[in-house]
């Protein structure tokens, strides 16, 4: 992932997918017919779902900070990267960039990923990224892969992996490698993995392969819905990135390829800086998710049934959140209810509520933090998203009486 330009050449690859492997996609498409059985319970979210955001171990320009700075509604944080570890193929390992990130120390490092843990937070180390090349193509690079990943776990107290490899995968022997860790590590393994859109167009693709063979033990997949280019939805149509169809006709792949709702998550970047194409506002992800949980707020795909709560969110990255106040800490956050996004610009503590110009309240509407209507002859504005909650003035409420209009 790390800085995310757009990859032309990726974009020429899936034209070219779609254009000429069409017709074979049709005929066996990504999405089975009838959906196998779901797969069983891997670790869940304190929180019931999960905001996953990656946090920088490097100075890209955007902003760095300590873990300890990681606002409290990322409940699952994705330290990008790791490393190869020299003279060992397939082997893994950290280096702390304490000379870009201020100085922070390893031991500064390890306190807090024990301390967000203490707050019922998971942190995971990640593998690959754009620039990451890490190979596991047989046997004993399987072996060293697991060998390396669970040492990094004892030593700085990782939680589990993250999957990101981005210049292929063998299915084969990285389920070897994974199966081998999930029995050194036990249940409360955390593996996630941040495939690309193209990685599960047909079930040939090696990511696809390799969520089928895991499952049982996957924590939730979190695709990169940016970068792409235009994909096939489920239904077989192609899609552009960037809009609401895009990410639900996507997600419907793996919705219905035998994971559970709670294993499938959208992967977004939380600035338009962040990625060099495909970035989409809160307000989008959010109809994303109630769309495919309830059928609700759709465009003009809409998922043949409501596949309930899904896995959550993941952003790239938490430090290219902060250059815009958390701003999508603080909407997703508050959507799948993990908590507020943190420091950001303070709040007018007595904001104008203007001559009732704002529209007036719809009981059908979805609002987001930010958004005003009047009701009974005052002004409100929502503290958070909110659907068929009736502007009234409640201890803690959703709605802010900013007084009559």
């Amino acid at each position: 992932m790390t800085v995310k330009r757009l990859r032309s050449a990726m974009a020429l690859i899936a034209s070219a997918f779609i254009a000429f492997a069409g017709s074979a996609i049709a005929t066996a498409p990504a999405h089975a017919a009838g959906a196998p059985a779901a797969a069983p319970q891997a670790p869940a979210a304190a929180s019931g779902q999960w905001l996953t955001g990656y946090w920088h171990n490097f100075d890209n320009g955007s902003t760095v900070m300590p873990l300890s700075e990681v606002p409290s509604a990322y409940n699952l944080v994705a330290v990008a990267f790791a490393d190869n570890m020299p003279g060992t193929p397939g082997g893994i390992t950290f280096n702390l960039a304490s000379g870009e990130l201020d100085g922070y120390s390893a031991q500064a490092f390890k306190d807090d990923i024990a301390a967000l843990q203490a707050q019922g937070r998971k942190v995971v180390i990640s593998v690959g990224g754009e620039r990451g090349h890490v190979s596991v193509s047989n046997a004993a690079e399987a072996a060293n892969f697991a060998d390396t990943t669970y040492a990094l776990m004892n030593e700085y107290g990782f939680d589990g992996v993250d999957i990101d490899l981005e210049h292929g995968i063998n299915a084969q022997y990285m389920t070897e490698a994974l199966r081998s860790l999930s029995a050194r590590a036990g249940s409360d393994l955390i593996i996630t993995m941040a495939p690309q859109t193209i990685d599960y167009q047909a079930t040939t693709m090696g990511y696809y392969q390799l969520t089928n063979n895991i499952k049982d033990i996957l924590t939730i997949v979190n695709m990169q819905y940016y970068n792409s280019g235009s994909m096939l939805g489920c239904d077989q149509r192609v899609y552009s990135q960037g809009t609401v169809d895009f990410l639900t006709a996507l997600a419907c792949i793996q919705l219905e390829m035998g994971l559970r709702p709670d294993q499938v998550g959208l992967g977004l970047p939380a600035v338009p800086s962040a990625a060099g194409g495909g970035y989409q506002s809160t307000g989008n992800v959010i109809r994303a998710v109630d769309c495919l949980e309830t059928r609700a707020n759709c465009g003009s795909f809409t998922p043949s049934r409501a596949y309930g709560e899904i896995g959550g969110v993941m952003t790239w990255s938490i430090n290219w959140d902060a250059t815009n106040g958390y701003a999508f800490a603080d909407a997703i956050g508050q959507r799948l209810g993990t908590g507020e996004g943190g420091p950001g610009p303070d709040p007018d503590p007595d904001p104008d509520p203007g001559d009732c110009a704002a529209p007036a309240w719809s009981a059908g509407s979805v609002y987001v933090r930010g958004d005003r209507v009047t009701h009974n002859g005052r002004t409100w504005e929502a503290q958070w998203w909110t659907l068929n909650e009736t502007p009234a003035p409640v201890e803690w409420g959703v709605w802010k009486d900013l007084g009559p209009c």
